[in-house]
């Protein structure tokens, strides 16, 4: 992973955490599924599994987004109702209702899941 990759991913996990984004982390040849949230020790850098260390910015972290594609009808009537509040002058004020929301659904609007940063979560993961 690249640094670049990493700071990208990094600025995406911390815009999901207080929606509790899970995420696969591979430690000691063991697949888990742990959920990121705030609140927790090291929210923005490592995690202790018994006394050991696996970095968030690694090829055996990956959270599980939802691609745009999954988006239902209703899903998307109900982000496009979110991006209507932000019609206001785009210099004065940012764009951030429907990334909050685009967010608070796990959906990749940056791309990593094609970039392999991200898995597609199974459907229902995040019900």
């Amino acid at each position: 992973m690249t640094q670049e990759e990493k700071e990208l991913l990094l600025k995406d996990l911390c815009a999901r955490l207080p929606y509790n984004v899970k995420c696969k982390v591979c430690f000691q040849n063991e697949l888990y599924t742990m959920i990121l949230k705030t609140g927790l020790p090291n929210s923005f850098g490592n995690f202790d599994f018994e006394n050991e260390e696996c970095s968030l910015c690694s090829d055996d972290f990956k959270p599980y987004l939802r691609p745009l594609s999954s988006m239902t009808e209703e899903e998307r009537e109900e982000y496009l109702s979110e991006c209507d509040k932000d019609n206001l002058d785009t210099l004065s004020a940012p764009h951030y209702h429907g990334t909050d929301w685009l967010n608070k659904k796990m959906f990749d609007y940056r791309g990593l899941i094609p970039m392999g940063l991200a898995l597609e979560a199974p459907e229902g993961m995040y019900n």
